[in-house]
């Protein structure tokens, strides 16, 4: 007996085939057989007229800490996603030398949350363990995390013996279970690190078959030389690369989309393992204190908030000539928006020009006053901008090797991370990339789609039996409606849930029924990988 028959759907299995209607029947947790079931089930759920797909996988996320502050991950499962890999752009909550050094590379931290406290990559991995979990948690090691571990806040890579030091740090986060090493170059602290930094690190995630991802230095005017040094970088450590959230942001020459994937093909035609990703959004979004120079994000947060305070280093800040966003740099304030704040509630999903007309300031002395008023939450201030391109987009999705991901946080529109936001589309991205690139542009088939959210991110993380529908493998499902899924999230209103989603099931376990969140969460952490692709 069955304990679950889903029944007549359109069954995708996730590797872009056709689809055919079939029943799917789920024993244990595991998808048992795939096909016409007229054998007995605990429960059968009529789904006819309606897609069943693999859960969607997230190979992009940075919810390292609102997943140990609230588990359910509720604005990822309402759009169908069943496992999420964290640790992205070079952070993570874990290793640290000391409790309190949580709060400074934990992304998005709340004093709300309570939590037990960890050091060690293991002891995080197990902290989140004990969390009721909504989805599948796959958690890569950060290179910003490691460095501040052996360094602190250093204004340096590191000396060769600190590297050492790095590298077998890293070695000990694989060895207790870390999915990958991230690296994030153009946020501080890895924007210091070279390739003779790094190579040592990604070494060690070539020794394990692990993913290398990194957030590279530049993609607009030194597009080129960003990817480039992604390349090598993986390339003199023997490593597999995935370069995150690949298009080029506003300030590069029109055909760097065309030029990168001609560089990337090159790369893999002499054998190179390279991949990547993009987010189904022409917004981009960022840490607000990104666009301070290297040297003003040195120290604690304390000390960053003096500068802001000082005249005169205020005035340096502005005339950085190499702003994180060259939007900045030109000054198209009206396509920049607030997209989280603590102490500044009331001006999120405003343009920076409004806020400077209500405020009666330039507009980035108001970046750099709300900036000195969220204080401590600093880090948590988020702003995006319209810095990307659909016509890229659009050209990397016809590419077999690209995934599709969010970059965004779990969090949910109650509980303690009611206030936070972590992305202009984090509660949409699947939904919208289903809804926008395939059903309204027809982009891809619906198949091909759905192989980027399932089988073609599983395969490169090396999960082992998840990202397809077929026999033995987990029952991580998603049962919508492709006519009607739709990304409801706006700048003013970001936190609306996701709709067309009928049922989720997360290892077998029903976590949405009939379009609705039930109180199951039955995630686990991933901690078994396999070395090559299933």
């Amino acid at each position: 007996m069955f304990d679950i028959v889903l029944k007549g759907g359109e069954v995708h299995d996730g590797t872009g085939a056709p689809a055919r209607i079939s029943d799917v029947g789920i024993k244990d947790g595991l998808i048992a057989e795939v096909g016409e079931i007229t054998a007995q089930a605990e429960e059968v759920i009529d789904v006819a007229g309606l897609t069943v797909s693999p859960g969607f996988i997230d190979m992009h996320t940075h919810s390292d800490f609102t997943l140990i502050a609230d588990g359910r991950a509720e604005s990822q499962v309402h759009q169908g996603v069943t496992t999420e890999v964290i640790g992205q752009c070079g952070i993570s909550c874990a290793p640290v030398c000391s409790y309190s050094a949580i709060r400074q590379v934990a992304p998005w931290f709340t004093d709300k949350a309570e939590h037990k406290k960890w050091l060690s990559f293991g002891d995080y991995l197990d902290v989140l363990d004990d969390t009721p979990l909504g989805v599948n948690v796959v958690a890569f090691v950060g290179h910003g995390t490691i460095h501040r571990t052996v360094l602190g806040d250093e204004l340096h890579a590191g000396e060769p013996d600190d590297v050492a030091k790095m590298a077998k740090l890293v070695d000990q986060c694989m060895e207790e279970g870390a999915g990958g090493f991230s690296s994030g170059l153009e946020y501080f602290p890895g924007i210091l690190a070279a390739p003779d930094h790094l190579v040592p690190m990604v070494e060690v995630a070539a020794k394990h078959g692990r993913l290398y991802a990194t957030h590279v230095r530049n993609r607009d005017t030194e597009y080129d030389l960003g990817f480039t040094e992604a390349m090598s970088t993986a390339r003199q450590a023997g490593a597999k690369l995935q370069i995150s959230h690949i298009q080029p942001k506003f300030g590069a020459p029109s055909h760097a989309m065309e030029h990168t994937l001609e560089m990337i093909d090159l790369a893999r035609r002499h054998d190179g393992d390279v991949a990547f990703d993009v987010i189904p959004h022409d917004w981009n979004h960022t840490l607000m204190a990104a666009i301070l120079p290297k040297w003003a994000q040195a120290g604690s947060i304390d000390e960053v908030l003096k500068r802001l305070a000082d005249p005169e280093t205020r005035a340096q800040i502005k005339a950085n000539p190499k702003p994180m966003w060259l939007i900045v740099k030109a000054q198209q304030w009206n396509d920049i928006i607030l997209l989280n704040a603590t102490a500044n509630k009331d001006l999120v999903g405003a343009t920076f020009e409004e806020i400077g007309r209500i405020r009666e300031v330039d507009p980035y002395d108001a970046v750099l006053d709300i900036l000195l008023e969220e204080g401590e939450n600093m880090m948590a201030a988020m702003w995006s901008s319209k810095s990307f391109q659909n016509k890229d987009i659009e050209l990397c999705l016809e590419q077999g090797e690209c995934a599709v991901i969010s970059d965004t946080v779990a969090i949910a529109n109650d509980g303690v991370l009611s206030d936070h936001i972590g992305s202009l589309s984090g509660y949409g991205w699947a939904a919208r990339f289903l809804q926008y690139y395939i059903r309204d542009r027809g982009i891809l088939t619906l198949g091909q789609a759905l192989a980027k959210i399932t089988s073609v991110p599983a395969e490169r993380i090396g999960l082992r039996q998840r990202g397809k529908l077929i026999k033995g493998y987990h029952a991580d499902i998603c049962v919508f409606d492709p006519l009607a899924i739709t990304s409801n999230a706006t700048a003013r209103h970001p936190r609306r849930y996701a709709s067309g989603i009928a049922h989720v099931l997360v290892n077998g376990a029903l976590s949405m029924r009939d379009g609705r969140r039930t109180a199951v969460n039955n995630g686990s952490v991933l901690r078994d990988f396999a070395t090559a692709a299933p």
